[in-house]
């Protein structure tokens, strides 16, 4: 009687749906995380479109937990320069320079980490606006190691003045203040548009820390450090020429 053969054969059945069953469950994870990492990229191209105004990340966060936030959106040509000059010397002065990432500034993070030392933050507006727009905020070299590819690619996409456009729309300058229109319009009661150079640099200078930092109530510190950018930002002619030339 030929049974034993039979016997196997039947056996090794469930082994092979387990098999096949196992790898499509596994081929289907491996595409959701190729379509998560690659839609950043996707709406890179999609914020091209000048009226497509987009949210980051904190924003989102805001409105799944029922916070509220408030952002108008305003076009760059509706925002006072001395801010533009205040936030670039304040936030990365290579901006015009660096085609998204200060290699530079990178090299010198990653030596002064690797000898233990205390470090900048070394990120340039591009690396901001990419953690703001599709990832997340606490450090990490998975952030940083999906950072630095969409920087380059968003200012590849981008013009600077764009980018620019959707940093200071996005940047965050108080809890629940988005964008440089509620953030004149709360810490000072002006337009965007109507921002003093002193006013302006006080923003720029909270940009680092913008829950304990109180552009609309400096103390002594942060005066000062505006005093720095404000000097700078006089100055910054050559600097600014991507954004207005």
């Amino acid at each position: 009687m030929d049974i034993a053969p039979e016997t196997e054969e039947s056996a090794e059945a469930p082994v092979r749906r387990r098999w096949f069953g196992d790898r499509q469950v596994l081929k289907r994870i491996v595409l959701a995380v190729l379509a998560v990492l690659l839609l950043p990229y996707v709406l890179i191209f999609l914020y091209l479109l000048p009226f497509i105004h987009p949210v980051s990340t904190l924003m989102l966060r805001d409105f799944v937990l029922l916070r509220g936030y408030d952002r108008q959106w305003v076009s760059i040509d509706d925002v006072a320069p001395v801010l533009v000059q205040s936030v670039m010397m304040s936030e990365d002065g290579q901006y015009c320079f660096h085609g998204g990432v200060d290699w530079g500034e990178m090299r010198m993070l990653v030596e002064d980490t690797l000898q233990g030392q205390e470090t900048r933050g070394g990120s340039t507006i591009p690396m901001q606006t990419a953690k703001n727009l599709f990832l997340w905020n606490s450090r990490s070299f998975i952030r940083k190691g999906l950072e630095l590819p969409l920087a380059v690619a968003s200012d590849f996409v981008w013009s600077k003045r764009r980018l620019m456009e959707i940093y200071l729309n996005i940047a965050e300058w108080g809890p629940g203040i988005y964008g440089i229109e509620a953030a004149a319009q709360h810490h000072f009661k002006v337009p965007a548009a109507k921002l003093t150079r002193r006013q302006a640099s006080l923003l720029a200078v909270s940009l680092p820390n913008p829950i304990d930092r109180n552009a609309g109530k400096p103390g002594r510190g942060l005066r000062r450090l505006a005093g720095v950018i404000e000097r700078r930002a006089q100055g910054s002619g050559d600097y600014i020429k991507c954004i207005y030339d």
